[in-house]
């Protein structure tokens, strides 16, 4: 090989790991764009709609007190996340508006351990604001022209209603039954219907976008809130530190200062 070809030969392998070198730093230096938290550090919490204002604000407060501890929740009806849990949808927290749907996921054999009850709650109507129906009781949502919204039979706040209806022998003739009581409050607030039975903490929630009408008969047919670690959690210490956080005092202010009543 003479001496031009031998030069030649030479820069080319320079160049090649030149290059290599420049791609293996600019792997190795590449930022990493996840932003999902690992399994170690985030727990999926199901819990009811009419919880969600609270237990976003007790998600701030559980993030801040556990550094690098992230809350997924998941709200929607109590009895749609029993079928799903008892289905095989994973959890690590469940949170129900009901007892009888804690019970579904026990008696399943999914709760780690027994569950723990953390609030109440109870129904009152919703009316537009400054009640154009003069909406006074139970028994007016029957009024000819009337026309109500409630939750279905199978969700808690349903549940409460039937026991409502059976204590008085008022029977209510709803135009429209939702699957969650914040679609029932959605009804109420965009004129959909005259007036909707909520619980109490979705009243205060929306403000000044209706009124509540509160009714002695609610009393009668509370529901109560219960929370519990999940068997198959990948977290279960973390869990626990949440419904620690639910059950114990600063919890329970924040569950207070949103309209829930002692479990």
């Amino acid at each position: 090989m003479n001496a031009k070809a031998r030069f030649a030969a030479i820069g080319a392998v320079s160049m090649l790991v030149i290059a290599g070198c420049s791609s293996q730093q600019s792997t190795s230096s590449a930022p990493s764009t996840s932003s999902t938290p690992t399994a170690s550090t985030k727990i999926v919490v199901f819990a009811a709609a009419a919880q969600k204002k609270a237990f976003s604000e007790i998600g701030e407060r559980f993030s801040t007190d556990n550094p690098g501890g992230n809350v997924e929740f998941s709200f929607a009806s109590s009895a749609d996340h029993a079928a799903q849990l008892t289905q095989g949808a994973y959890a690590d927290v469940f949170a129900s508006a009901a007892v009888n749907n804690m019970d579904t996921v026990a008696q399943a054999g999914l709760l780690a351990g027994d569950p723990t009850k953390f609030a109440s709650n109870i129904l009152t109507i919703a009316v537009a604001p400054g009640n154009p129906k003069k909406i006074a009781s139970f028994a007016d949502l029957t009024r000819p022209g009337v026309t109500v919204a409630v939750c279905a039979p199978e969700i808690p706040c349903g549940v409460s209603i039937q026991k409502i209806e059976q204590a008085t022998g008022v029977n209510l003739t709803p135009v429209s039954q939702e699957s969650v009581v914040t679609d029932v409050l959605s009804k109420v607030e965009t004129g959909a219907v005259d007036a909707g039975l909520v619980y109490a903490t979705d009243a205060l929630g929306a403000g000044d976008k209706v009124t509540e009408v509160a009714f002695p008969e609610s009393a009668g047919a509370p529901t109560t809130d219960t929370i519990a670690v999940l068997k198959q959690s990948k977290n279960p210490d973390l869990a626990a530190k949440f419904v620690a956080l639910v059950t114990g005092e600063a919890g329970q202010k924040i569950f207070a200062a949103n309209g829930f009543g002692k479990p």
